[in-house]
């Protein structure tokens, strides 16, 4: 019985040395330490980057992408830029009362900026661009009075600009682009400073920086924009003299109303009703027809007069590049014509030769170039014309048509041509301007990619905002929004937005995303996160098969990557739908290695 006694004893001063030295190190833990912690929990897919941030761990300033002041052993550093980061940030980031730098950029975090941040009152850097957060830049980072650099850029964040960031006097570096933030920019203060690009690509923003006026400011005294005397004596002036002006214009307008009326019953009279057609194509006099391929038995003479005959009855669709009509020949052959003015004496100059590349291209799942049609005003490019519309119309119009096969063999067909584009063509070609209206469709709902080369044909500021007006900046990856230069993988990832727009039959930029500060990417983001990405469905979708669901949505997840070195080849995305969507198998795509 005694030994038994001893070895209890033992026992309970054992325990007590292990209990003691477990709250010894639970104890040890620092609240920075706490605060990291709480930082890393709702966080997935960190790419190995804080598996050594651990509760044992007594020293948060041995941690990977945390630097401690030496004295205080405080953390002033939290760097964690571009690790695959995702998830929303910890409002328990602003505990970290000492931090200097704050850098989480080229991740994927999403929901709001912490409010809490503005607690972080010796923070001199904070940088979140390229991420998918949402919400407004809260009001609280104009407490930051040490805060030298701020960029949220290339975010979803919506909203107005706080007036509290313009008494950020030490800000030297301010970029809020390519985000969906709204009203007036406040123009005293610091913000005062900062040039138009710092502001672009939010399209409801307004104020002197962006040269935009404000609605409010043409209805009353302006709140956004202060002028002095002087200046409101200069605003007084110019009012009287838009008064004279507008009388003027108005005199003007009617004349030039009745000199129109004369004009169109002169017109009327000279030609006649000539069927409802009128003339819109400028191609009697100095145009000329050219044809890639010797296979359509057509003179010119007879392609100019059916191009003479279109009018806006004829039009099947217009976009950034241009207008789009439909003309049928004698024999019954329908084609295409898209019409595209001339914007500089360059535009001769190059068009000739780019087009020729463009035409000596032919592929199954290309749109076929046939040849063009040169006009004093304008070019004509002519193509096959496919019965099927474009990819636009059928997902968002008539969606019911599209069933899970259907939609399987469009994304098949638009990855080979866009495959085809960017490693067999020579020379390879970017597409530049990947959407779902750009993909047509055959009587069989075969996919054909379109308008491949017209983005470089037509590179100059006034197409580049045409295109940006169409409709296709939710397609544009992260790093061609901030630099305006395209590669192969920003095709890639225009692709992989085009695929979830197939999967949920909803636009990049649906209302119901941007509501909540979001785009089809980050809603993808956030339900991978929650563990139910098959939500992402289109529910009217019939005949879906999960294996071909879950590998397409590993392709797409990868292709819309914000790190754009982890995205796949073209040429890596058709193999992949080839061997798990096509023929399904257990998807291996996350662990094999691509081009």
């Amino acid at each position: 019985m005694a030994l038994i006694s001893m070895q209890c004893h033992w026992m309970l001063f054992l325990f007590a040395i292990l209990l003691l030295f477990v709250t010894e190190n639970v104890k040890a833990i620092t609240p920075d330490g706490e605060a990291l912690l709480s930082f890393k929990t709702p966080l997935t897919g960190t790419n190995g980057m804080l598996l050594n941030w651990r509760q044992e761990d007594t020293d948060p300033c041995r941690w990977k992408g945390v630097t401690c002041d030496r004295q205080s052993k405080r953390v002033i550093f939290l760097t964690l830029a571009n690790h695959k980061l995702r998830g929303p940030i910890s409002p328990d980031i602003g505990n970290l009362s000492q931090l200097k730098s704050l850098d989480l950029r080229d991740n994927s975090f999403y929901g709001t900026i912490p409010s809490e941040l503005g607690n972080c009152s010796d923070l001199q850097f904070l940088f979140l661009q390229r991420n998918y957060l949402s919400g407004s830049i809260p009001s609280e980072l104009g407490q930051l009075i040490e805060l030298e650099t701020l960029d949220v850029s290339s975010n979803a964040l919506s909203g107005s600009i706080s007036q509290s960031l313009a008494n950020l006097t030490k800000l030297s570096s301010f970029n809020v682009s390519m985000n969906f933030l709204t009203g007036t920019i406040p123009n005293d203060g610091v913000l005062n400073r900062f040039s138009k690009e710092t502001f672009d690509g939010n399209l409801a923003l307004c104020g002197e920086q962006l040269n935009v006026v404000c609605k409010n400011d043409v209805k009353q005294s302006p709140k956004g924009i202060h002028y002095s005397d002087s200046e409101d004596s200069k605003k007084r002036s110019a009012n009287s003299t838009r008064l004279v002006i507008s009388a003027v214009a108005t005199v003007g307008a009617l004349l030039l109303v009745a000199l129109m009326c004369f004009w169109g019953c002169f017109l009327y009279k000279k030609f006649g009703k000539a069927d409802g057609k009128g003339l819109v194509m400028d191609v009697k006099e100095g145009a000329s027809i050219v044809m890639f391929h010797g296979d359509l038995p057509y003179s010119s003479k007879d392609i100019l007069k059916e191009i003479e005959m279109l009018n806006e009855e004829s039009i099947i669709g217009s976009g950034g590049f241009g207008t789009v009509y439909k003309f049928s020949m004698d024999d019954g052959n329908v084609f295409a014509l898209k019409k595209i003015m001339k914007t500089n004496d360059v535009f001769d100059h190059f068009f000739e030769r780019e087009l020729e590349i463009l035409g000596s291209i032919k592929h199954r799942y290309l749109v076929n170039l046939r040849g063009y049609c040169n006009s004093p005003s304008s070019k004509l490019l002519i193509y096959d014309f496919l019965p099927g519309g474009n990819l636009d119309e059928a997902l968002h119009e008539r969606s019911d048509q599209l069933d899970w096969e259907a939609r399987i063999n469009i994304i098949m067909g638009a990855a080979k041509g866009l495959a085809y584009l960017h490693h067999d063509c020579s020379p390879r070609i970017i597409h530049r301007d990947i959407k779902s209206s750009n993909i047509l469709l055959d009587g069989n709902l075969e996919a054909r990619v379109s308008d491949f080369g017209l983005a470089k044909l037509l590179e100059d500021e006034a197409s580049h905002i045409t295109t940006i007006i169409a409709g296709t900046f939710g397609y544009l990856a992260p790093e061609y929004m901030q630099s305006g230069r395209a590669t192969e993988k920003t095709d890639v990832y225009s692709f992989g937005v085009l695929v979830l727009e197939i999967l949920s039959g909803k636009r990049p930029t649906d209302s119901s995303f941007i509501e909540k500060g979001l785009n089809i990417v980050g809603w993808l983001n956030f339900l991978v996160v929650e563990n139910r990405p098959r939500e992402i469905l289109d529910s009217n979708c019939e005949g879906v098969q999960t294996e071909n669901l879950d590998a397409l949505l590993s392709v797409a997840t990868q292709c819309v990557s914000s790190i754009q070195e982890e995205r796949p080849t073209m040429h890596r995305v058709v193999q992949v739908l080839e061997s798990e969507v096509m023929t399904p198998c257990p998807s291996d795509f996350y662990d094999s290695s691509s081009d």
